[in-house]
């Protein structure tokens, strides 16, 4: 299917990612299907994600066997499978990262949420999550909460490639941009070489709208602003992405092989069933940048997407949005908030359930 909807999107200039990974997908060859069919150049993982995965059936349970013969610790036990898998995607994906000069072809594997606010402990488990993969392609997921900002500088000081995950809002996407654009400029200062490592900003889109949209349910808002302030908050990001990444302090970067840390669409899913179920998709099309996409919403844009650049358009009305939610009574900014602080919490009650999972399928291995 060279000509694709998805095809035709990446012809526009936006990179199609998978937001799951398993080792059914692996083994079954159904991810180098959806690399051949449906364009996808990256992939992206979680503890939730992993969790299904693990419960699903038996596909982890002779290398699980055997790592119980030397580990009982069950966030040890999920990071040597999930290593394993991560790996095997990376040596996948290899030829689009090497065919494309470093810009695609990455697979991410997440720093243990319960980290979220301690920035020393991201930084160890950041650096040995890349020791421990040691591939070129490895993006490691650190989240965009305040003691993660130093944390993602350092990584990328150090030369470390980071999907910076877990973004709301626009004031934190900026604070993201400007610890990427010092950590880059720190490993230039010691010598280093910038055109090696890559960095994603993640903005999580779909739980916009749900917390915005109950928000305005409660006060009886505007019937008109549901579901509207995702996209405008996207488009405003990529807006201020352009703007950070030019002028005299980028192009200095730049011109010693810096690129860009591109914007990312995470959480595209439809979560409401009276919008459109490419409603986060359709309307963020935009060059040099990425849509990480659950395998329904990839179905779903092949079958009836519109392929057009949308990032750009209406941009005035995006602003609009934001002046009527105010006026309206929702507060953005404790919207952004709750967002990052329950996004946070169900990351980490999810590698809670995680480890539990992998608690009980140890013992049942064991027993046998």
């Amino acid at each position: 299917m060279p000509n694709s909807r998805l095809h035709q999107l990446s012809a526009l200039g936006q990179s199609v990612w998978i937001d799951s990974l398993s080792r059914d997908m692996l083994r079954s060859g159904e991810l180098a299907r959806l690399m051949e069919e449906d364009a996808v150049v990256g992939v992206t993982s979680n503890p939730t994600i992993f969790q299904k995965a693990l419960a699903a059936g038996d596909a982890y349970d002779d290398q699980l066997r055997e790592a119980l013969e030397e580990e009982r610790d069950p966030k040890e036990l999920f990071i040597r499978l999930a290593a394993t898998d991560v790996a095997a995607a990376c040596d996948l994906l290899r030829p689009v990262w090497d065919e494309g000069g470093g810009r695609d072809g990455y697979v991410s594997l997440e720093v243990d949420p319960t980290l979220a606010y301690e920035t020393e402990a991201t930084i160890a488990e950041a650096t040995r999550l890349h020791e421990l993969v040691e591939r070129p392609n490895l993006f490691v997921k650190i989240p965009a909460t305040e003691p993660g900002l130093p944390a993602i500088e350092e990584m990328i000081a150090r030369g470390r490639s980071i999907n910076v995950t877990l973004i709301f809002s626009l004031e934190r996407y900026v604070e993201v941009a400007e610890a990427y654009i010092r950590g880059l400029e720190r490993l230039v200062a010691v010598g280093g070489d910038p055109s090696t490592i890559a960095s994603v900003a993640s903005f999580f889109v779909s739980r916009v709208d749900t917390e915005a949209d109950r928000r305005l349910d409660e006060i009886r808002g505007p019937g008109d602003l549901r579901g509207r302030l995702a996209v405008a908050n996207a488009k405003l990001a990529y807006r201020r992405y352009k703007e950070l990444f030019s002028g005299e302090r980028w192009q200095a970067l730049s011109a010693k092989g810096a690129t860009p840390q591109r914007c990312l669409w995470a959480s595209t899913s439809t979560k409401n069933p009276d919008y459109s179920d490419v409603l986060y998709v359709e309307t963020l099309i935009g060059r040099e940048t990425v849509n990480t996409m659950p395998e329904e919403t990839i179905r779903s844009f092949q079958d009836h997407g519109r392929v057009a650049l949308t990032l750009e358009e209406g941009i005035d009305e995006a602003r609009e949005v934001f002046e009527r939610l105010a006026a309206a009574g929702v507060d953005y900014d404790d919207v952004t908030a709750t967002l990052e602080r329950e996004g946070v919490e169900k990351f980490a009650d999810s590698f809670a359930e995680l480890r539990e999972g992998i608690r009980a399928k140890s013992g049942e291995l064991v027993a046998t």
